[in-house]
C-alpha cells in the first residue's frame, strides 16, 4: 500500500500556529519515507513562534549510503529522458505546488517556487553544445553531460525553496539529488521530495537524509557524489569545500554577507526608505543577502531616520500565519539570544538604539514562548563596530552617514563578504557606475530583495562561488565533453 504524502495526512490540513506534531519519519529515498535504524541521536526540532516540540530530527548515518545508492540508479534513467520527457515532468511537479499552496494552509508562500520549474523548462531546450569547424571537412562538437549525482545541503531560512532552487536546475540536467535540510527545518524538503514523486520522477532522484554536520561529512566525503551544493555560513562552506576536495568534486557554495545599501540624496526617498526595510526586515532580518550596512549621505539623514523609525515601529510583529502579520519568529532561542548580544555589544561599543532591539512577546497567549525580536535600527554607528562588520542575520539595522561617492565606495568595500549591495539614487550614470565599482554578485539600483529565478544569484569574495538561478546555473550542473571528428585519412607522425 502506497504511503500517504505528508501533504495529504490529517494533521496537515488547517493547520494554525501551535496546533501541528509531525510524528512521520522524514527521511526519505527509494520514493518513500524511511524509518530510521537508530534513534539515540534523535534532536528535538522547535516551532520558532511557539517554542514547542514540533518534531524530532533523526539523523542519517550508515544510511547516507542507501540514499545515494538509490540516487545513482535513478540518474542512470533519468539521465537518458530527452529533455522534453523532463520538462513534462518538472512541469507537473510545478502544477502540484501551485495546487498545494492554494489547498493547504501556511503553504502559499511556496507558490513562487512554480517560476523556478517553469524557467528551467526554457533551458532544457536551450542546453546544448557547439559545433566547431576544421580544416578538410573534419569537425568538433560539445556536448553538455549531467554531473551524476549531486548533493544539496540546505539552510533553515527559505528550506523549501533552496530546495527547490538545487534540485530544479540539477534534475532538468539530467542529475539526481541527496538533499540535507537544516536539522532545524527538516519538514518541508521532505514535501518537495512527495510532490516529485507524485509528479512521476524515478523512485530515488530526489531523495532527503536528515542530520548535522556528521550527515553532511558522509554526504561530501561519498565516492559516487559528483558535486555538493551548500548554503550556510562561511565557517561551514569552508568545510564542506575542504572535504569535497579530497574527492576532487565539484562545489558551489552560498554562504553569508554584510551587504551595503548606499542610499544618495538626490534619491526618490519614499523609495529608499520602502528599499531599506525590505533589505533589513524580510524574513525577520534571516537572509542573507540583506543590506545591513545602510550608508546615508549625510544632508538626508534626519529625514531618513525619521521616518524609516516611524515605519519600523509599526511592523506588526506576531503569529506568522496571520495574514497581517509582516515579521515572525527567530529560528530559535540561542539564535534570538545571539541577536541580542549583538545589540547589546553595539550599544557598548557607542551606538544608538532608535527603536526595537528587546526581546517580544506578542499579546496572543501561545506565542508568549515564541522567539520575537522587536526590530531594531541602529543610529550612531562606526565601520569599526562588530554589528557593521559582522552578519548578525536578525532584524538589525545599522545605518552610517557618508559624504562622496568616493569615500562610499571605498567603506561599502571594506568587507570580507560580497553577496549583494545596493544604490538608491536618480542620476543613472552614478547608479551604473556605483554597481560596476561594488565588490559584489548581486547590485540592486533602486529596489532591494527582489530575486527573480531567471536571475543569476551569488558571491564574491568569502560569500561564495558558483550560481544559483539563471541560465548560467545548467554550467554548475553540467560538465562538458569535446567530441573531434576526422572526415579524412589520420596523418601519423610514426
Amino acid at each position: 500500500m502506497a504511503q500517504q504524502t505528508l501533504l495529504s495526512l490529517p494533521e496537515f490540513q488547517n493547520v494554525s500556529t501551535g496546533a501541528l506534531v509531525v510524528k512521520e519519519p522524514l527521511n526519505f529515498w527509494g520514493g518513500a519515507r524511511v524509518k530510521p535504524k537508530d534513534t539515540k541521536n534523535s534532536e528535538p526540532v522547535y516551532e520558532p513562534a511557539t517554542g514547542r516540540v514540533l518534531c524530532d530530527m533523526i539523523p542519517c548515518g550508515e544510511e547516507v549510503d542507501e540514499a545515494i545508492k538509490s540516487a545513482h540508479s535513478a540518474y542512470l534513467k533519468w539521465s537518458k529522458l530527452s529533455g522534453m520527457e523532463r520538462a513534462r515532468i518538472m512541469l507537473e511537479a510545478a502544477r502540484i505546488i501551485r495546487v498545494s499552496a492554494c489547498n493547504v494552509a501556511g503553504l502559499k508562500k511556496i507558490a513562487k517556487n512554480v517560476n523556478i520549474y517553469t524557467s528551467y523548462l526554457r533551458m532544457v531546450f536551450i542546453y546544448s553544445g557547439q559545433h566547431i569547424q576544421l580544416p578538410g571537412g573534419s569537425f568538433a562538437y560539445t556536448r553538455r553531460e549531467p554531473l551524476g549525482v549531486c548533493v544539496g545541503i540546505g539552510a533553515w531560512n527559505y528550506p523549501f525553496q533552496i530546495a527547490a532552487w538545487k534540485s530544479a536546475p540539477a534534475m532538468a540536467c539530467g542529475n539526481a539529488m541527496v538533499f540535507k535540510p537544516s536539522p532545524m527545518t527538516p519538514v518541508t524538503a521532505v514535501m518537495l521530495a512527495e510532490i516529485y514523486k507524485e509528479a512521476g520522477v524515478p523512485d530515488g532522484l530526489f531523495n532527503v537524509v536528515q542530520g548535522g554536520a556528521e550527515t553532511g561529512g558522509l554526504l561530501c566525503h561519498h565516492p559516487m557524489v559528483a558535486k555538493v551544493s551548500f548554503t550556510g555560513s562561511v565557517p561551514t562552506g569552508k568545510k564542506v569545500m575542504e572535504m569535497a576536495a579530497k574527492g576532487v568534486k565539484q562545489v558551489t557554495l552560498e554562504l553569508g554577507g554584510k551587504s551595503p545599501l548606499i542610499i544618495f540624496k538626490d534619491c526618490e526617498l519614499e523609495n529608499a526608505i520602502k528599499g531599506a526595510l525590505m533589505a533589513n526586515f524580510l524574513t525577520q532580518g534571516e537572509v542573507c543577502c540583506n543590506g545591513t550596512r545602510v550608508f546615508v549621505q549625510r544632508e538626508i539623514m534626519p529625514q531618513f531616520l525619521e521616518e524609516v523609525v516611524k515605519r519600523t515601529k509599526a511592523i506588526p510583529v506576531g503569529d506568522p500565519m496571520c495574514e497581517e502579520t509582516r515579521m515572525g519568529a527567530l529560528i530559535s532561542k540561542p539564535h534570538m539570544e545571539k541577536v541580542l548580544g549583538f545589540i547589546k555589544q553595539a550599544k557598548e561599543q557607542g551606538a544608538k538604539v532608535l527603536c526595537g532591539g528587546e526581546r517580544f512577546v506578542p499579546s496572543d497567549p501561545k506565542l508568549k514562548d515564541g522567539y520575537f525580536v522587536s526590530p531594531c535600527v541602529l543610529d550612531n554607528c562606526r565601520d569599526d563596530m562588530t554589528c557593521v562588520k559582522e552578519e548578525i542575520f536578525g532584524p538589525v539595522m545599522s545605518v552610517l552617514p557618508f559624504d562622496t561617492e568616493d569615500e562610499v565606495l571605498q567603506r561599502a568595500n571594506n568587507t570580507t563578504f560580497g553577496l549583494a549591495s545596493g544604490v538608491f539614487t536618480r542620476d543613472i550614470a552614478r547608479a551604473h557606475r556605483v554597481a560596476e565599482n561594488l565588490q559584489a554578485g548581486t547590485c540592486y539600483i533602486n529596489n532591494y530583495n527582489v530575486g527573480p529565478v531567471e536571475v543569476p544569484f551569488g558571491g564574491y569574495k568569502m560569500s561564495g562561488f558558483g550560481r544559483e538561478n539563471g541560465q548560467v546555473t545548467t554550467e554548475y550542473y553540467s560538465q562538458l565533453k569535446t567530441v573531434v571528428v576526422e572526415m579524412g585519412d589520420v596523418e601519423s607522425l610514426f
